[in-house]
């Protein structure tokens, strides 16, 4: 853990914890509310600040992880189809087999999907781009 550039995974965790709003908000949310089954008045008793902060915590831990996966010697090309590989093959196929098995719509496994793929994919971007 020494060999993690720690600035490189705070930013990776933010940028993607910020194009999680994007992604879940104007660009998919209406989708993903519909694929999902949730409704406004749902989503309203949720708390915020458990949802917000441990989804913080839990997208720093993934940068944590990626960035020892990758390592420190790591090129960008690398660094960025590794985070896409993890996104799309190791968590998006995870949702899959676990949607097919809970009879949930290929919509919600594409937002849910897609989100990690683009999410992993920057996050190991600005790891392996990080100076």
């Amino acid at each position: 853990m020494a060999d993690v550039n720690w600035l490189a995974v705070v930013v990776a965790t933010v940028a993607t914890f910020v194009l999680g709003g994007l992604w879940y908000g104007p660009l998919f949310g209406k989708l993903w509310m519909r694929a999902s089954g949730m409704t406004e008045e749902e989503l309203k008793r949720g708390n915020p600040g458990k949802i917000f902060g441990v989804s913080f915590v839990l997208q720093l831990i993934a940068a944590i992880v990626l960035a020892m996966f990758i390592g420190p010697d790591a090129t960008p090309g690398f660094a960025t189809m590794a985070g896409m590989s993890v996104g799309l093959f190791w968590v998006g196929m995870g949702f899959g087999v676990v949607y097919l098995f809970e009879h949930r719509p290929f919509s919600h496994w594409a937002v849910n999907a897609g989100y990690q793929t683009v999410a992993f994919t920057i996050m190991g971007a600005i790891l392996g781009f990080w100076p």
